[in-house]
C-alpha cells in the first residue's frame, strides 16, 4: 500500500521534532555539570592568594618597570636609572636614548652589566600599571580595571603573567641580581587562584 506524500512530510517533521525534544535537555546538563565543575568562589582564600602574590609584584625584577613616575628604576635597592633615562610616550625610552641601545636581545654577561630581552620596555605613557608604592588592594583594584590595566580581562592578565616571555625575565636575571621571592610556577598558581576564587580585594 503506498502512503501519500503528504502523510511521508508529516511523519518526517514530527520525528524531526522529537529528536530536537530529545538533544536539548542533554546539551543544557552538559552546561550545567560544566558550571557545577568551575572553581567555587572563596573571597577569604582569594585574598590570601593575592596577598601571597604580592611580594613578586613589589620586587625590584618587576617594579623597577614599573615605576611611579617617568624615570625606570635599577639595582637592587631600586634607584632612578641613571643617565636621565625616560619612559617616552611608547614606553621604549625618549629620544636618542632608547632603551634597545644598551638592552640587548639576552642578559650581557658580568654584574651590573645591562639585563636583555628582545622587547625591553615599560608600559607606555597613557597606561603606566603602576607598581611602585600601591598597597596590595590598591594593586589589586589596579589589575581589575581594565582601563588601567592595558585594556586586558583578567584571563588575559594571567595568561600576561605565566607566558610573557619579558615577564619570564624576572625569574631569569642578569648577573648578580636577585629573583623574585616565589618561583614562577608558584607565583602564577597563586594568581589564578586569585582570580578563579573571586578576584577579592585584600582590604
Amino acid at each position: 500500500m503506498k502512503i501519500p506524500i503528504i502523510t511521508l512530510l508529516v511523519l518526517l517533521l514530527f520525528a524531526t521534532g522529537c529528536q530536537h525534544e530529545q538533544t536539548t535537555p542533554a546539551s543544557s546538563l552538559s552546561s550545567a555539570a560544566t558550571a557545577t565543575t568551575s572553581t567555587p568562589r572563596d573571597e577569604a582564600s582569594s585574598r590570601a592568594a593575592f596577598l601571597d602574590a604580592y611580594p613578586v609584584f613589589m620586587h625590584p625584577r618587576c617594579m623597577n618597570c614599573h615605576p611611579a613616575g617617568d624615570v625606570p628604576l635599577q639595582g637592587e635597592d631600586s634607584h632612578p636609572h641613571l643617565q636621565n633615562v625616560k619612559r617616552g610616550p611608547d614606553g621604549k625610552g625618549l629620544y636618542a636614548l632608547k632603551c634597545r641601545n644598551c638592552h640587548q636581545d639576552k642578559n650581557l654577561p658580568g654584574e651590573d652589566m645591562p639585563p636583555g630581552h628582545p622587547e625591553w620596555h615599560l608600559p607606555p605613557a597613557n597606561m603606566p600599571m603602576v607598581f611602585q608604592g600601591k598597597s596590595p588592594a590598591e594593586l589589586a583594584r589596579q589589575l581589575k580595571d581594565s582601563k588601567r590595566n592595558g585594556g586586558r580581562t583578567l584571563e588575559e592578565i594571567l595568561h600576561h603573567i605565566a607566558e610573557d616571555s619579558l615577564v619570564l625575565t624576572g625569574w631569569n636575571p642578569a648577573d648578580g641580581r636577585s629573583k623574585p621571592p616565589l618561583v614562577h610556577a608558584e607565583f602564577a598558581a597563586k594568581m589564578r587562584e586569585w582570580v578563579k576564587k573571586g578576584a577579592a580585594i585584600p582590604e
